[in-house]
């Protein structure tokens, strides 16, 4: 008998790698974030000098942060969560909350705002949609992409979390142990 996961975790570990290491490079966005909100601020308001593509670039940065971010976040247990009861949950009940969780509440709501968004970013596309300001970024459309990155990394954490998940409910991977504060 083999001692290689079964495929389906295989998927659930690659998704897992593929998030956390998209989610650390989009953390290390927030140097870029505080030296160049600093170059915004000194050439503003020390030299009178207006960086427009500079400020665009660090909102198109922000977004990545969190949006970029936020299945890693997932996948670490960041996200907040009435965590009150969860914490005092045993792993057994832990894993059925997330669960449903995920297929009830998560990707419900990714589907439905990846459906929303779409013609939205799309539009954008078609156009080449650019900045309204003078001096402004020319790719507005990279922008709003990133709500479809956000929707997509989400909608694959959840499907590595629901494999996890049925896993260890299965009696076929253990559960992590928990610590009660």
């Amino acid at each position: 008998m083999s001692d290689s996961p079964p495929a389906l975790l295989k998927l659930a570990r690659a998704i897992e790698t593929l998030n956390a290491r998209f989610g650390q490079a989009c953390a290390w966005l927030t140097l870029f974030l505080v030296f160049a909100t600093a170059l915004v601020v000194v050439l503003r308001y020390g030299f009178g000098i207006g960086a427009i593509a500079v400020q665009e670039a660090v909102m198109y940065a922000h977004a990545l942060v969190f949006m970029g971010a936020a299945a890693w976040t997932l996948q670490r247990g960041g996200h907040v969560r009435v965590d009150i009861f969860y914490q005092k949950c045993s792993p057994r009940r832990q894993a059925v909350i997330d669960l449903f969780g995920h297929l009830f509440l998560l990707l419900p709501v990714c589907l439905f705002l990846a459906w929303n968004s779409w013609d939205y970013v799309a539009s954008s596309w078609a156009t080449r949609e650019v900045s309204n300001e003078t001096g402004g970024l020319a790719f507005v459309y990279l922008q709003k992409s990133i709500i479809l990155v956000l929707l997509v990394s989400l909608i694959l954490q959840a499907v590595a979390d629901i494999i996890t998940c049925g896993y260890r409910l299965a009696g076929r991977l253990p559960f992590p142990e928990v610590h009660h504060g």
